[in-house]
């Protein structure tokens, strides 16, 4: 990773449509805002849509979150050209000296990832109702990412998802990396996902 001069850590957070990102990335900042500062850059294609809902939520400061238009395939501006994220990261930095960035990639695929020069780690974020099958499938998202979070547990039942198997699967392809299964919507306080990203925090998140 690049030598930096701020301190901050930079989780990414990424996932398919609909999986529950910007849902978790205001369930984190209202978890953490309390003991860390933290500031958010948010990616839409075309829109500021995702940063929006984050302002009138209050999450945070308005000032503190940032919405960046990647005007491509989500993937490109995190992984690919990271420019225009890497410009929001370190401009919030310079403004705020946060102790955490998180930086929501806009809803892609299962192969989508972030750049290592982008942040320090990655969460990955699938949904029960995008089929029970996605952990056993596998790609870089599920298997490499540093967590795997498995929202929407208690749709479950209504969608015929069999939660014992994901787990399974996704314990079998990330070979030891740590998945939560939990339902954002119904567990706001995300306690799992808060206490990871807080050990991470400590840690001052090492390269990996």
């Amino acid at each position: 990773m690049p030598h930096r001069h701020d301190h901050a850590v930079r989780i990414g957070i990424g996932g398919p449509v609909g999986c529950g990102k910007t849902a978790l990335t205001a369930a984190l900042c209202r978890a953490l805002r309390d003991e860390l500062s933290v500031a958010v850059v948010t990616n839409d294609i075309y829109t500021t849509e995702d940063a929006d809902f984050l302002r009138r939520e209050a999450v945070l400061d308005p000032d503190r979150i940032v919405a960046v238009r990647t005007g491509c395939c989500p993937h490109t501006a995190i992984r690919d050209d990271i420019t225009a994220n890497l410009d929001a990261v370190e401009d919030l930095t310079a403004r705020f000296d946060p102790d955490l960035v998180l930086v929501e990639s806009g809803g892609d695929n299962l192969t989508a990832t972030f750049s290592y020069g982008l942040v320090d780690r990655q969460i990955f974020v699938v949904d029960t109702a995008g089929g029970d099958d996605v952990p056993r499938k596998g790609g870089p998202g599920v298997a490499g990412a540093d967590l795997l979070v498995v929202n929407k547990i208690d749709l479950a039942p209504l969608v015929g998802a069999d939660v014992d198997r994901m787990a399974a699967d996704a314990a079998r392809v990330r070979e030891g990396r740590p998945t939560v299964l939990t339902s954002v919507r119904t567990r706001p306080e995300v306690t799992e996902i808060a206490d990871w990203v807080r050990a991470r925090v400590a840690a001052r998140a090492p390269a990996a």
